[in-house]
């Protein structure tokens, strides 16, 4: 299992993250909000802007105060070294 740092000692699955997108768009805003009525969403921002939103295979959103291209590039970067 290959594990993607998100900021602040977090980490993910690599295997399991269907997308990183951006938290500002309307439908996005709209994932975060249903994921919290469910109970499926994770805050890995540690009280900082959340700056990327990870959604999983599992149905779980996870916010980062990381940028989605610093996780991609952190994913790409694992990737390699295997």
């Amino acid at each position: 299992m290959k594990l993607i740092p998100i900021g602040y000692g977090g980490m993910v699955s690599a295997e399991r993250i269907l997308a990183v997108v951006g938290p500002d768009s309307a439908p996005v805003k709209r994932m975060i909000q249903e994921a919290r009525d469910r109970g499926m969403l994770i805050d890995a921002t540690y009280g900082r802007k959340t700056k990327s939103v990870l959604v999983m295979d599992t149905d779980h959103v996870i916010l980062s105060a990381a940028q989605p291209e610093t996780i991609a590039q952190r994913g790409q970067e694992d990737g390699e070294q295997t």
